[in-house]
């Protein structure tokens, strides 16, 4: 297991992650860095547990409203997709049914 040491507002943290997930994890922290460096510009300093606290309640807010945006724009997906296999099956009919009427012509 590797150890990282990220900051957040400032102050350093050990934090262990499975090998290789390292640039990862300090993307991460750094993500939550800023959002706590927001908070305690908004807020004022309010103490590491409170200032950590309101920025992981406003990162869990962000992620709610991505995944409620994911899920809106999979159900778009799964009508669109019906729509369309709705569509290729009314174009197969038009063309068998004109493939039909060629061969009457063809026929005849």
């Amino acid at each position: 297991m590797a150890q990282v040491t990220v900051e957040v507002n400032g102050r350093p943290y050990a934090v262990g992650c499975e090998d290789g997930q390292e640039a990862r994890l300090l993307e991460l922290a750094r993500i939550f860095d800023r959002q706590v460096r927001d908070v305690s510009q908004d807020m004022g300093q309010l103490g590491d547990s409170r200032l950590f606290l309101m920025g992981a309640l406003l990162l869990a807010d962000e992620l709610a409203d991505a995944r409620a945006r994911l899920a809106a724009i999979q159900t778009e997906l799964g009508h669109a997709q019906t729509d369309r296999a709705r569509i290729e099956t009314r174009a197969v009919a038009a063309l068998e049914s004109a493939a039909a009427k060629i061969e009457k012509l063809a026929g005849e």
